[in-house]
């Protein structure tokens, strides 16, 4: 009799894991697909249908490969990772109800890079199209941000004091939204360093780029802001801003602002702002190299400083 309910109870805890389903093992490169299922774990020949399921299935330092075109939903990232589409494409992700297409809430020593995606509000309160709040750095290349109800593309987030985050765009367009193209505001008493090469900022209902805080640190290159609702390029509350070889031209505020802040210029290009070409207020400093074009200029702060670079 023993060892027949022994038999039994073998028998019948054999059955039991034969029905557990086996958890997905996290992967070093997943895939999603328009014809993929968040039921999958992601692989090459099983891709999962959206970024979210993606992300919670890929390894910290692990990269998402979009295989075909299609509308992949919103992601909270939360680790150092990469989405990438290299040209299948339109990757999409589209925002309403005042939500956020991306958001990265990554740790203190994690790298993020979005590649090749597209963001778009598509009204109903269309929310943000990417929020940088944590991590060490995001990188954005060949993407479109736009007609969204609040700004294109914000770091609001904090820095840790005595630490160092970075912002980089290239290659990216930024329009119509109805805040501000790009906006910079870093709390925490860290240092923030923000790089935008090629970047452009058409029709925003605020500024093409704004940035505040005396943390912020901001190198803008071969740009262009244009028919923005205020400035072209706003810097203000001690703030840093070189803006080299790039354009400002028809916003209804003015082309380049700097209010008690620091903006450096080279190579740069002003017209046709209703407000102003270059404005300075409130002791802010403009060092300005002998290449720059300002149509107009108002620069109560007084004499513009010759800079080279």
């Amino acid at each position: 009799m023993t060892r027949f309910i022994s038999s039994l109870s073998l028998s019948t805890l054999l059955g039991l894991c034969l029905l557990v389903a086996p958890a997905h093992a996290q992967l070093a490169r997943t895939f999603v697909s328009s014809m993929g299922n968040d039921a999958n774990d992601c692989g090459r020949l099983t891709p999962c249908r959206t970024f979210q399921r993606a992300h919670d299935q890929t390894l910290t330092l692990g990269e998402i490969t979009v295989l075909d075109p299609g509308g992949y939903g919103a992601v909270n990232i939360t680790k150092g990772i990469s989405i990438i589409n290299d040209g299948v494409g339109e990757a999409g992700v589209l925002v309403s109800g005042g939500l956020v297409g991306i958001t990265i809430n990554a740790g203190a020593s994690d790298r993020v890079s979005l590649r090749g995606l597209t963001v778009k509000g598509i009204g109903f309160g269309g929310g943000n199209g990417i929020r940088f709040n944590t991590g060490l750095s995001l990188t954005i290349e060949n993407s479109v941000v736009r007609n969204h109800t609040g700004d294109g593309i914000q770091m609001v987030g904090n820095v840790p004091a005595n630490a160092e985050s970075s912002f980089i765009l290239s290659n990216t367009l930024v329009a119509d939204n109805g805040g501000n193209a790009i906006y910079v505001q870093p709390g925490g008493a860290g240092l923030l360093k923000v790089i935008l090469y090629r970047v452009e900022m058409y029709g925003n209902g605020a500024h093409g780029l704004g940035m505040t805080n005396p943390t912020a640190s901001a190198t803008v290159l071969d740009s262009v802001s244009a028919v923005n609702g205020f400035s072209g390029f706003a810097v203000t509350n001690h703030a840093t801003l070189v803006v080299l070889r790039s354009v400002a031209v028809y916003n209804r505020g003015n082309g380049l602002g700097v209010d008690n802040a620091v903006l450096r210029i080279g190579e740069t290009r002003a017209s046709s702002n209703h407000q102003g070409d270059l404005v300075c207020a409130n002791g802010g400093f403009v060092g300005s190299s002998q290449d720059n074009l300002f149509l107009t200029t108002d620069n109560p702060c007084g004499k513009i400083v010759e800079t080279k670079f």
